[in-house]
């Protein structure tokens, strides 16, 4: 679980996204970002268990910095009112599949999957799925999986609005070749994010989308 204090700093945040504000809330800001790597290192102890990749991990490897990167930003908001933390083989930077908790207000989510990969790796993932769409809809119709998405995500951003460059757009797996992005996101409310079963519940999310991240990473690593 995380305590509500680091909820209610997230939220102030919100509200006083200045370096001024910061400076004069600074233990504040230390506090959540400490309960949030709590928080980050009772998941990967729990989830490594089933994910053995993850177990040389550090919740520092993990966890995104709070200030924002502005140099080619309209918005000069110095920090990001969310925490985060990607939990994949190598950490952060990353490029393969992996797992990811968003901590947000009102915005706070569990997933994870492949998030805009670089075209080489887009195109190792559409030709996996073609050849092994039989294995991908197995995935798709899981129970856990069901229960935690229902679906990856149809954001415009992540679909291509045509069939990508040789594909067939009677394809049966075209809703799926034609993603730029595969990623699975459940909402968490602000009252799960204090109950008590908070990590258990992130790990059988993590273990729902398990197959997917597997599936991919193949495609990449192969």
């Amino acid at each position: 679980m995380l305590n509500k204090s680091t909820i209610s700093f997230l939220k102030n945040l919100a509200k006083h996204n200045n370096r001024e504000w910061m400076q004069a809330n600074r233990p504040a800001y230390e506090a959540a970002r400490a309960d949030f790597l709590q928080f980050t290192q009772q998941v990967l102890t729990g989830f490594a268990k089933h994910e053995p990749d993850l177990l040389p991990l550090q919740p520092k490897d993990c966890v995104f910095r709070q200030n924002r990167d502005v140099r080619f930003s309209a918005d000069k908001s110095p920090y990001k009112i969310n925490m985060g933390a990607a939990f994949s083989k190598g950490g952060k930077k990353s490029v393969l599949a992996g797992y990811y908790f968003h901590l947000e207000p009102g915005k706070s989510f569990v997933g994870g999957g492949l998030w805009m990969p670089d075209k080489a790796l887009v195109q190792k993932v559409r030709q996996e799925i073609d050849y092994c769409w039989d294995e991908w809809q197995l995935m798709l119709k899981n129970k856990s999986f069901q229960k935690h998405y229902g679906d990856f995500s149809r954001e415009p951003a992540m679909v291509l609005q045509r069939e990508p460059k040789g594909y067939d757009k009677n394809n049966p797996a075209i809703a799926y070749l034609k993603m730029k992005s595969w990623v699975a996101a459940q909402p968490l409310t602000d009252a799960a994010l204090t109950e008590s079963d908070l990590v258990k519940n992130v790990i059988d999310a993590f273990k729902a989308l398990q197959p997917f991240v597997h599936f991919m990473n193949r495609a990449i690593e192969g």
